[in-house]
């Protein structure tokens, strides 16, 4: 069972291209997202009505989806449009979805079409901001995706599985807080007069700051349901504020992901079955630069990069 009736990110919006549509599975239901003329983002059952092939195979013209087995047209509205040589009257209509186009992502609502509004999804301060450079993308990862949450959101780990990037002793010693407000889960972690990790010491040395003196350091981590985490990192020359130091001391980034519940076997990725998809991605606040081999080279435990 998914949370159903809430905004998924389904897919980055360069993604979804004007002659091919997309397919996903959210919510172990199969989706396919197309472009229409007009450039708006249509998404409908993943399923053609006529003798169901995957829409996602066919390819898009004008307003509407055509199916790559026997060319049926399918509208936005999952109404069939049109098809050769048939009346199309009797097709049954298939599911059709309440999609929105934000912050460069493609969000889908899989629950009931009226009560989806806009409103609900998740701001991010940094877009539309200069100072801030952006990289992403998709990630298969084979596990549940409540686990890819507990991952963002206890970030203990990152002494062990990044200890030659991001992890350091100080953040297993620091105590983390959690707090909530409403259905916002906040836990944040916050160390003082440190040596920076070596990551950290890059970005401190892309702003034109030392990487050899003490930093304050910060991890804060936002929750919001069903899957949408956003984390606040950085550093910060020691005293001058730590996160609240001005921008020329220190070296800052979001960590943006949303995980996408599949609700169907992926057996390429584990023996068990269990998989879902990632969108993650990175907003900085210093200079971009080619990643390190030391960076690129760090593992990631069963994930697989599409």
């Amino acid at each position: 069972m998914y949370p159903l009736n809430t905004w998924y990110v389904a897919a980055r919006s360069h993604e979804i291209g004007s002659t091919r549509p997309l397919g996903r599975r959210i919510c172990n239901k199969a989706m396919a997202f197309f472009r229409q003329a007009s450039g708006q983002v249509a998404a409908v059952e993943d399923f053609c009505p006529h003798r169901g092939a995957p829409l996602s195979l066919g390819f898009v013209q004008g307003d509407t989806l055509v199916c790559g087995y026997h060319g049926l047209a399918m509208g936005g509205d999952g109404k069939t449009a049109s098809m050769p040589c048939q009346r199309v009257r009797g097709f049954p209509a298939i599911a059709s979805y309440p999609v929105h186009e934000a912050h460069g992502f493609v969000w889908v609502w899989p629950g009931h079409p009226s009560q989806a509004d806009v409103a609900l999804i998740p701001q991010f301060e940094w877009l539309g901001n200069p100072a801030f450079g952006y990289g992403g993308g998709l990630y298969h990862i084979g596990c549940d995706y409540r686990l890819m949450i507990d991952n963002l959101m206890d970030l203990t780990h990152e002494t062990y599985v990044h200890s030659n990037s991001i992890g350091q002793k100080e953040i297993d010693e620091a105590p983390c807080q959690t707090r909530v407000a409403g259905d916002h889960v906040i836990t944040e972690r916050y160390m003082e007069g440190i040596e920076a990790p070596p990551f950290w010491q890059m970005a401190l040395r892309l702003n034109g700051l030392p990487d050899d003196r003490p930093v304050d350091r910060w991890q804060i981590c936002h929750f919001t349901p069903p899957s949408h985490v956003m984390i606040e990192v950085g550093v910060a020359l020691a005293g001058n504020g730590g996160y609240h130091a001005p921008d020329a001391v220190k070296a800052a980034s979001w960590v943006v992901a949303g995980s996408l519940p599949r609700g169907k076997a992926v057996p390429e990725l584990t023996s068990t079955g269990a998989g879902c998809c990632g969108l993650a991605g990175s907003p900085r606040q210093f200079q971009p630069a080619p990643v390190p081999e030391w960076v690129s080279s760090q593992p990631c435990p069963r994930a697989v990069r599409r």
